[in-house]
């Protein structure tokens, strides 16, 4: 059988469709990628060893948007292309974007089966679109249920993610001594990883570095932070080599299973990584990216901290005073941090790629 997988963008998107990719090839399914060729898919996608097909398309944060006519173009014009590609497969699987709404667009003119796979408590302007010829659209979140059409199936299935982060739940002692050697750390103090995605956060980046002259004394404590490649020299230039407190800062981290796996705590974005933090069963301090398309990202972080596995801290309210003292609150009472990592482990779906597989297979079989 053949499927057709449609996004990307950031890698917290095409992560989760390389996941569901490699449970259907698995599968025996026949697996081709279509995305921007602009997006992080094009290259993460070949280097995963699937076919990927470059169709070009616009953003459009909103219907309002100058250039929302300029995407609807480009999407129909890539929906004509793709027709004889999605018409010979047995499924289409949108992750919502406008990289993906050609694909669906098609899926939609051929009959082919659509399963939507919406990583975030609000459904982006495309997957809502969809939903309405979808045969079925996948969640993350409880609540994204409330904002789709209630006749079409919807399963929260949880976000897909890949294999190597969700081997950390049953290798996290071997990889978490890989990772203090890979990243210089010591098994004797708690650690902290702060990361802003793939490509950082400026406004995490800067309070962090706010916050490590009120954190220097602490000789119990080690911070690992994933600074984004653009930003580098925000916490690298200000780490004082003679503190007690141990700070390691890296562009990108490609190993991120390793940082999951010795990590005590994590401050991060509220994106659709949120998933991976989760079924790490690690507790989580989450800023909200507040430009995120209709704020999801507060959505999403306070579906996880009313389940009990995160504490949220505003942008706006974000400073290195505020950031140390949580990361001291939680770091000194490890009782909570542990509750935390219970709560988020219990909402979390670790097997979601097999759910979102297994939900294509019976869709594509009728």
């Amino acid at each position: 059988m053949k499927a057709v997988i449609a996004g990307g963008g950031t890698a917290g998107h095409v992560f989760p469709a390389l996941a569901v990719a490699e449970e259907l090839r698995d599968r025996g399914w026949d697996i081709t990628f279509v995305g921007s060729p602009r997006g992080q898919e094009a290259t993460l996608v070949p280097e995963a060893g699937f076919a990927f097909v470059p169709v070009a398309a616009e953003p459009a944060q909103t219907r309002w948007s100058p250039r929302a006519p300029w995407a609807l173009l480009l999407a129909l014009r890539g929906a004509r292309s793709l027709r004889p590609i999605v018409a010979a497969s047995s499924a289409v699987i949108g992750l919502g974007g406008f990289a993906s709404a050609s694909a669906v667009l098609a899926a939609g003119w051929t009959r082919c089966p659509l399963v939507l796979i919406e990583q975030n408590s609000v459904p982006g302007a495309v997957n809502r679109i969809a939903s309405r010829w979808a045969s079925a659209v996948a969640t993350t979140f409880a609540a994204t249920s409330e904002r789709l059409p209630r006749a079409r199936r919807i399963e929260r299935t949880g976000n897909p993610i890949r294999r190597e982060i969700a081997a950390v739940t049953t290798d996290r002692s071997a990889l978490a001594a890989e990772g203090r050697v890979a990243f210089d750390l010591t098994s004797d103090r708690t650690t902290v990883l702060v990361t802003g995605g793939s490509q950082g956060a400026l406004r995490i980046d800067e309070a962090v570095a706010a916050a490590l002259p009120l954190l220097r004394e602490r000789a119990d404590l080690q911070l690992l932070v994933a600074t984004g490649r653009a930003h580098e020299r925000v916490v690298s230039e200000v780490v004082d080599e003679g503190a007690a407190l141990r700070v390691r800062s890296q562009g990108f981290i490609e190993r991120m299973d390793l940082a999951l796996a010795l990590a005590d705590l994590v401050v991060a974005r509220a994106g659709a990584s949120v998933a991976e933090l989760a079924a790490c069963g690690l507790p989580s301090v989450l800023v909200p990216y507040p430009y995120a398309t209709e704020h999801h990202q507060d959505a999403n972080a306070r579906e996880v901290a009313e389940a009990g596995g995160a504490v949220v801290i505003g942008d706006a309210e974000l400073s290195g005073s505020r950031l140390a003292r949580c990361i001291l609150e939680l770091v000194d009472d490890r009782e909570r941090r542990v509750r935390m990592g219970e709560a988020a482990r219990a909402w979390a779906r670790p097997d979601a790629a097999a759910r979102v597989a297994g939900l294509v297979e019976e869709i594509a079989r009728g």
